[in-house]
């Protein structure tokens, strides 16, 4: 008496088929939002940032010597960096260009106490620390993160800000130290000894366990 198989040959094909897409479906799903979140497309990286108020950083900082520090004067002492109150824009616009209808926001935020809505460029995410000011006393400059900024109209982002990115400068600092007095000069150039005697000055040793920026 002929029995028909169960199974027929071409099951097994099937199976080794189904078992292979299952262990690729698997690995995509672990695999692809790891590769997503390093996109530029979620870092914002090399994409310019509207504001609210058009701020040309070549005007203000290249073309008038406008320091960092006179608006973003809390990168020396504190985690963040900050934006300047109104009164500080207004502290030169009243003078210049009082009457522009490109400063009716900053004019408006001046006399009514509402600050100006200005959108974020650089950010981590909230489960990292980052202290601005221990940067800056150690003598990395602005432009290492933030690029050259008296060279964009619109700033944008010119790295990833990621875990990656951050590790790399934690285990070579030497090639990113200057002088602390020298940290805004958007054009500092310095052979990689006088960087090793400065690091060795400033003592420079940044950590690179999970602590340090996973608080």
């Amino acid at each position: 008496m002929n029995h028909e198989p169960l199974f027929q040959p071409w099951s097994n094909t099937v199976l080794w088929i189904a078992i292979v897409c299952a262990a690729l479906g698997a690995c995509t799903a672990v695999a692809a939002p790891m590769i997503y979140v390093r996109t530029p497309y979620v870092t914002r990286e090399q994409q310019a940032v509207q504001q609210p108020v058009k701020f040309d950083h070549r005007h203000h900082n290249k073309d008038d010597g406008v320091d960092c520090f006179y608006c973003h004067g809390d990168a020396r002492r504190a985690p963040y960096a900050g934006v300047p109150a109104t009164s500080r824009c207004m502290g030169c616009h009243a003078q210049i260009w009082p009457g522009s209808n490109e400063l009716t926001l900053v004019r408006a935020s001046y006399f009514d106490g509402h600050p100006i809505p200005w959108e974020r460029v650089s950010s981590l995410p909230q489960h990292v620390f980052f202290d601005h000011s221990i940067h800056v006393t150690k003598g990395i400059g602005c432009v290492e993160c933030h690029g050259r900024v008296d060279q964009m109209a619109v700033v944008y982002p010119v790295a990833s800000f990621q875990m990656s990115w951050c590790l790399t400068c934690h285990r070579d600092p030497v090639s990113h130290v200057r002088p602390p007095d020298r940290v805004t000069d958007m054009t500092y150039q310095a052979p990689l000894e006088e960087r090793r005697k400065i690091a060795a000055e400033l003592r420079v040793n940044p950590p690179t366990e999970c602590s340090a920026c996973h608080r």
